[in-house]
């Protein structure tokens, strides 16, 4: 669901004015140009959305503006707010500034390296650091104060942190409060919504519970949000179109052979894949010729993420090659044996440990 943007806003990067898309993630909005630095960092970094050309989830975009307009993004550039910084050199890019190298410079040097921000006083146990910041958040979520939050979140805090004495983690608390827009941030930054407490009641049965049933609604939707964005992916598209050759056969077998560690990796790559494709779709749509479509602006294919090994970076830039057709076939694939593995360990959703959940009249309408 699209919605509008004020007209005021202008971009957290270099100020350009009526920015067309959102960093989810960082609680900022960017303009194309630095839209384009953002994708190339992958989505462990930034988790960019259009704000015109997507579809949004109502309280996901309400969260998102609502940390923009309260000033998130003086959380990535604290240091930059003190005058000794602009005496030394160090300044924020114009509109009028080049893409390469001075907007991806700093766009980099805020985002991956996050040099602005406020740094804690260092401490010899980083865990114990780790855990005050986790406990500050597991408290804070109850109130409406959506940028302490993510202030805590980008010093380190931890969204799925286990309170040792509440029982609980931070998403438990805000289903509770039925603090909807905190839920999302939560679960951008990896929060469980069927995580158990000490009791095994979920974040889910807690808004339930407490009464908040389209928090709880939406926490069912965000639990299930890798096989349903499949789904949904595929939905355009007839069993007819779908690859059956050999190969393919080969290939499904193949898949169904992998452990289910290695097939919940492939399902989280196969999302990013398709988050890739869609905006590489709204950004050919949005820039109607621009001088911006040029091969430095374009994402080709999965950026690499540090975090993971260079096997699995390499099968990650390996799904670009795919033509539409086996895409398709192997999105079928995964879902088919998602629900073939139902009954086992559960399918993990791009920010959280879930089962596997195949939307019965998705699953139809894709003939899987």
């Amino acid at each position: 669901m699209s919605r509008k943007v004020q007209r005021s806003e202008v971009c957290a990067d270099c100020s350009a004015p009526d920015p067309g898309w959102s960093s989810i993630n960082r609680g900022v909005l960017i303009c194309d140009e630095c839209c384009s630095v953002h994708r190339s960092l992958g989505r462990h970094i930034s988790i960019v959305k259009h704000l015109r050309h997507s579809g949004w989830p109502p309280s996901l975009l309400q969260m998102v503006q609502t940390l923009a307009s309260n000033g998130a993004n003086s959380i990535w550039e604290h240091s930059l707010l003190d005058p000794a910084q602009v005496q030394s050199g160090r300044r924020k890019p114009n509109p009028q500034d080049k893409v390469h190298p001075t907007k991806s410079e700093f766009i980099r040097a805020k985002y991956q390296m996050l040099a602005f921000v406020h740094k804690l006083p260092c401490r010899d146990d980083d865990g114990v650091t780790t855990k005050d910041l986790s406990k500050q958040l597991h408290s804070s979520v109850r109130t409406g104060s959506l940028e302490t939050c993510l202030r805590l979140l980008s010093l380190g805090a931890q969204a799925n942190f286990f309170h040792p004495e509440k029982g609980t983690t931070p998403l438990h608390v805000a289903a509770k409060a039925g603090q909807v827009l905190q839920a999302e941030l939560l679960v951008v930054y990896g929060a469980d919504p069927g995580a158990p407490d000490i009791n095994g009641r979920t974040p889910i049965d807690y808004a339930r519970q407490a009464g908040h049933v389209e928090l709880a609604e939406r926490l069912v939707e965000c639990q299930y949000e890798l096989t349903d964005r499949l789904a949904f992916y595929l939905c355009g598209r007839r069993p007819g179109d779908l690859d059956l050759s050999e190969l393919a056969k080969a290939a499904k077998k193949k898949l169904q052979a992998l452990n289910n560690r290695l097939f919940e990796e492939l399902a989280m790559d196969v999302y990013d894949e398709v988050d890739r494709r869609e905006n590489d779709a709204v950004w050919l749509t949005t820039q109607n010729h621009s001088t911006l479509v040029t091969e430095r602006s374009a994402v080709p294919f999965l950026p690499v993420n540090p975090e993971y090994s260079a096997t699995r970076n390499q099968g990650r830039q390996k799904l670009a090659r795919f033509n539409a057709r086996e895409f398709a076939t192997l999105i079928i694939d995964i879902l088919s044996d998602a629900k073939r593995r139902q009954h086992g360990k559960g399918l993990t959703s791009p920010t959280a440990q879930s089962k596997p959940h195949i939307p019965r009249r998705l699953v139809e309408e894709c003939g899987v």
